[in-house]
């Protein structure tokens, strides 16, 4: 099996790599085979952001970007795109960037093996914010730059180099030949007779290779896949990866729910939860920093299935599920009835997760979820609770849903404490015992995020929370604090 190349977009120009092997990240194939040695390496696992680069292709007949890690997305995935390095921001004359000038006058530099991952982030923040006609506020730049991390500064400095990009000279993106350039690309792309990187364009052809290459390695953007990659140093003859498929990069929304394709990124999915249910805003921003939610997929969190996974608790206490597609048939089930066992599933190796069906909000729904983690930003849970109620007129609980990450091998529904809590009014001693109950009803484990007791008894301190905001209490977690004159 001969590798394939790579064709992409860089500085206005087709760039051809010959014979790329299927496994090789964009972060080696940057530094060893393009000597873009701006782009650093830090943790290779998607967690500092000093390797971050900007993507671009076409959307809606314009452009999109998007930062992303490189450390641990595969090299393939860019076939087709536009790529920036920090090696790439300065114009023709060495005129720095307007992310760079404000880096360079805000003093948001110190050691500097962080900085060119910022300035990526930077440069992608004002691509889609500062080029659109749009300020950048201390909110916005430190919601967009949780992917990134600093040992030296602080940050201060690096959020007032966010705000004040606009005050620098524009240089702006000439889109057109950039556009056409894309779309040739598309109409260029060549079939390979055995490739060892599939990624089909449509639906119908990924089920299809999917049939034809069962133990080809599934990628639906590569978060969890990279790490095995660079720190297992796992190596894949054949790769198959979802995202290309154009009907699942969809998201759909309908009268009872939100069909969410399971190539949406996390960035894109999200934002459909959000627009229905906005108090997930900060849950959605504390799933993982900007790159890693604009890289990966909700459909490939779902289907790797880890016990830590945040986005399966939220997902059980919605009532979401899930459909299974194989060349010429499809089937749905609950997504907590996806899971057998530890990162284990009922697919077939011939079946691929399609779509996580969302529904939509009803009357009387009373819904939050907790991220229980060491940092609050870019970190993983100890424990993620969500919990959903519905309440009548008189206050009674008439249905009440539960999931669960962190307490057994897979994503959980709290079964026994629903049946504590339906048909029952909702009051501080009902509150009190779904409490209780919730912490006997799992046995979690010691691991080095946290204690078994730790885990158990912080569940029901997180029911107790829920049911003090039941009443209005809302100053009692870290998503009301701000610093004062730092929200602006």
């Amino acid at each position: 099996m001969k590798p394939q190349p790579i064709r992409f977009i860089r500085r206005g120009a087709i760039v051809t790599l010959d014979a790329v092997a299927p496994d090789r990240t964009l972060l080696e194939v940057l530094r060893e085979d393009m000597a873009c040695t701006g782009t650093k390496e830090g943790c290779g696992e998607g967690d500092c952001g000093a390797c971050t680069v900007v993507l671009g292709e076409l959307q809606d007949g314009g452009m999109r970007y998007r930062a992303v890690n490189s450390c641990i997305r595969l090299a393939h995935a860019i076939d087709g795109m536009a790529l920036w390095t920090v090696e790439d921001l300065a114009g023709p004359d060495g005129q720095l960037h307007p992310a760079q000038q404000a880096m360079v006058q805000c003093h948001g530099s110190q050691c500097g093996f962080c900085t060119p991952g910022f300035v990526m982030s930077l440069f992608g923040m004002y691509q889609n914010h500062v080029a659109q006609g749009r300020s950048i506020t201390r909110a916005l730049a430190q919601e967009e730059l949780s992917g990134n991390l600093c040992r030296c500064t602080g940050y201060k400095p690096i959020l007032e180099a966010a705000q004040t990009m606009a005050e620098h000279p524009a240089q702006p993106i000439d889109e057109a030949p950039l556009v056409a350039l894309l779309k040739q690309l598309a109409r260029e792309r060549r079939a390979n007779a055995a490739p060892a990187y599939l990624a089909p364009r449509g639906l119908s052809a990924l089920l299809q290779a999917r049939a034809e290459y069962p133990d080809a390695q599934l990628v639906a953007g590569c978060t969890d896949v990279g790490l095995w990659v660079t720190k297992m140093h796992r190596q894949f003859t054949r790769v198959l990866d979802v995202t290309r498929a154009a009907e699942l990069r969809r998201i759909e929304h309908y009268a009872h729910h939100v069909a969410i394709g399971a190539a949406a990124s996390l960035t894109d999915a999200f934002a459909a939860l959000v627009q229905d249910r906005p108090q997930l805003k900060v849950f959605a921003n504390r799933f993982a920093g900007l790159p890693v939610r604009n890289a990966g997929t909700l459909g490939g969190n779902v289907a790797n299935g880890s016990p830590i996974g945040d986005s399966m608790p939220l997902l059980i206490a919605l009532g979401a599920n899930v459909v299974l597609m194989r060349h010429g048939g499809h089937r749905e089930l609950r997504l907590e009835d996806l899971y057998t066992g530890y990162r284990k599933n009922v697919m077939a190796p011939d079946e691929l997760l399609a779509w996580i069906k969302v529904p939509r909000p009803a009357a009387g729904e009373f819904l939050r979820v907790y991220k229980i983690s060491k940092r609050f930003d870019d970190d993983i849970s100890a424990i993620c609770l969500a919990l959903s109620l519905h309440l009548d007129a008189e206050g009674i609980v008439t249905a009440a849903s539960i999931g669960v990450g962190g307490v057994a091998a897979t994503p959980v529904r709290a079964v026994k404490t629903q049946e504590i809590l339906v048909g029952k009014h909702w009051t501080a001693e009902l509150a009190r015992a779904a409490a209780q109950a919730l912490r006997a009803e799992f046995q979690p484990i010691s691991d080095m995020r946290a204690s078994a007791a730790y885990r158990s008894t912080v569940l029901g301190n997180l029911l107790q929370r829920f049911w003090l905001e039941s009443q209005g209490q809302q100053a009692i977690n870290l998503d009301s604090f701000s610093v004062q004159g730092e929200t602006a």
